[in-house]
């Protein structure tokens, strides 16, 4: 009985390392399994969305979830901001709306627009300012600001070619800025182009 010992002993040590390197291939397949959760987690879509409209569930700081349109990731792209700082449903909406109508001295339709005319309606339909104006008269009401207190809705004024203001915009976030201009009608443009930067006069605040 003696002599045997050593083999049953041996028998038993082999079995138990088997159980042993089992136990440890499924926890190790476990962990792969909840990593992967993890990562697809932090961004799913939904398949069934119309043409115009495509929603995004977007994870961040593990629990915070947002839905977030098309059109507020496109504006997001033209303006270089975060998809969650666009948010002006009614503004973007009438950007949409008016977005490549042609530029029109006098003009105040879909037809042909200015762009003292069009920085007018916006305020007066999106903010409900009641505006009125050539971009000179508004930059003369506006309440002048530097460049880091712009916000949202505020005027941005041009001196082209000219002493006195000569073409207005509506700002918008990160230096960009809607407004009809006479090459490209209704469109945003960046405060640091050149030629914006050349003819910059200011902004402004209407209260």
């Amino acid at each position: 009985m003696t002599r045997k010992e050593p083999l049953w002993l041996a028998l038993m040590m082999c079995v138990l390392m088997v159980s042993a390197c089992s136990s440890l291939k499924k926890t190790s397949n476990s962990t792969t399994n909840n990593n992967q959760a993890q990562f697809l987690e932090g961004f799913t879509t939904t398949s069934n969305f119309k043409a115009s409209t495509v929603k995004l569930k977007i994870v961040t700081s593990g629990a915070n979830i947002e839905t977030a349109e098309l059109w507020q990731f496109k504006y997001a792209q033209m303006l270089d901001v975060p998809v969650e700082k666009v948010l002006n449903t009614p503004l973007y909406n009438f950007i949409e709306d008016w977005w490549a109508t042609p530029y029109r001295l006098g003009g105040k339709n879909k037809e042909g627009i200015d762009c003292s005319n069009f920085t007018n309606t916006l305020l007066t339909t999106v903010f409900r300012y009641n505006s009125s104006g050539t971009s000179s008269q508004l930059f003369q009401k506006a309440k002048k600001l530097s460049n880091n207190q712009m916000k949202e809705g505020d005027l941005v004024f041009f001196r082209i070619s000219q002493k006195d203001v000569s073409h207005v915009g509506v700002y918008l976030a990160n230096d960009r800025f809607v407004h009809a201009s006479t090459s490209s009608g209704v469109m945003i443009s960046d405060l640091n182009e050149p030629y914006w930067k050349k003819y910059y006069a200011g902004g402004g605040r209407i209260e």
